[in-house]
């Protein structure tokens, strides 16, 4: 009965809402993924202010990195607040397409009685007294009719506005993923014009071409890390022991392994494996002196960061690194650029978890030495949360 009058009333109030129903600000208000791809697209433009503030900044590099986060953040939210805007999208239409059927059965129901003779739409076939059980039927059945009214008022107006949000989210997106891909390149300009940071020591290209030659492990090439300078300045950069635990992790992402977590060959590593977004930038957890940046066995691109005396971060499955080997990298510097394809914004709305394998296309591996010894690196960095 209830779906019956929901039906019904359905081919009476659709001439009350107009192309776009009562639209946005009340029903946005009340649709949190609405809400959550409002915020995101904030963000993008809030990326986008700073970006253009980065061109004119005394330290470009520095504010070049915070905006390129800050579009790595507003992209996630925006792919996970569109994905969210799907799902619900798809439910709405479901529920309405179930009804489909008997839409079209009432309303020619409806068409029926609109062409009948007012006097004999009075007339119960069992006289007086049925006319007047089905009008008390219908005074009975009325307020659940109003509420069925209601929701349906609500679905259909918020399938419009979902509809609505999922273009200009999209586009939203394909402009953040350009202008974010503009900042990477402006910061790789800028990295390659910055001449201010100290050197620790000089590389030998030769000797560091025969260590890789000779190399068979990163725990051999790591001991062999100290032939390979030249004039070394002695000493240390300050110890970060009081910051052991505290230390955030070099990249957005969420962790795949830990240490010593097999994978699906049943291979153990004794650092951690962190899933990112396709070129996700890397940087570095601390002040750090960059002992070598380049491709090392299997590894890919590697990065080797030397906060203080025996302690060394390598960070293995770059695509491009930034830096030279001997240069002092300020805490949170760009040490390099994950690789894979950035998807288009059409493929990226998949209705499933926010994380899906779709957004994290590339793989990170930590490891963590001490005095050449590996470590697990949540010992050092704050892995409860992953992002």
């Amino acid at each position: 009965m209830r779906r019956a009058a929901l039906i019904a009333a359905l081919a009476l109030t659709l001439s009350s809402l107009g192309p776009l129903g009562p639209f946005a600000p009340q029903a946005q208000a009340e649709t949190d993924p609405a809400t959550a791809a409002e915020a995101a697209a904030k963000q993008l433009a809030a990326a986008s202010e700073a970006l253009t503030e980065a061109e004119g900044a005394r330290n470009r590099v520095k504010a070049l990195t915070q905006t390129i986060k800050a579009y790595e953040q507003g992209l996630q939210a925006m792919r996970e607040g569109l994905r969210r805007v799907s799902v619900r999208e798809q439910t709405l239409a479901r529920d309405l397409a179930a009804s489909e059927a008997e839409i079209a059965q009432l309303l020619g129901i409806l068409q029926s009685m609109g062409s009948a003779p007012s006097p004999v739409l009075l007339l119960h076939p069992s006289g007086p007294l049925g006319t007047a059980r089905s009008g008390m039927i219908l005074a009975d059945v009325t307020p659940a009719l109003d509420a069925e009214i209601a929701a349906l008022r609500t679905k259909l107006t918020d399938l419009t506005l979902l509809r609505a949000l999922q273009e200009s989210a999209a586009d939203t997106l394909r402009r953040g993923l350009t202008e974010a891909q503009q900042a990477r390149v402006a910061l790789s300009q800028a990295i390659g014009n910055r001449t201010d940071l100290p050197r620790r020591f000089t590389e030998d290209p030769v000797k560091t071409a025969l260590l890789i030659a000779g190399t068979e492990s990163l725990s051999g090439f790591a001991s062999g890390l100290s032939e390979i300078a030249v004039d070394e300045v002695p000493g240390s950069l300050p110890g970060i022991d009081d910051r052991k635990g505290t230390l955030a992790l070099p990249v957005q992402g969420r962790i795949l392994r830990r240490a010593g977590e097999a994978d699906a060959a049943g291979i153990t590593r004794p650092g951690l494996i962190m899933a990112t977004p396709p070129h996700a930038l890397v940087t570095t957890p601390a002040a750090a002196t960059l002992r070598y940046a380049g491709p090392l066995l299997n590894y890919g691109n590697v990065a080797i960061l030397e906060p203080q005396a025996g302690l060394l971060v390598v960070l293995a499955g770059l695509d491009v690194v930034y830096g030279q080997a001997g240069q002092v990298l300020p805490g949170g510097s760009p040490v390099g650029i994950m690789g894979g394809a950035e998807a288009d914004a059409d493929g990226i709305l998949p209705p499933g978890d926010a994380q899906s394998a779709n957004d994290w296309t590339e793989t990170l591996y930590i490891e963590i030495r001490e005095n050449n010894e590996p470590v697990d690196p949540a010992l050092w960095f704050r892995t409860d949360k992953e992002d």
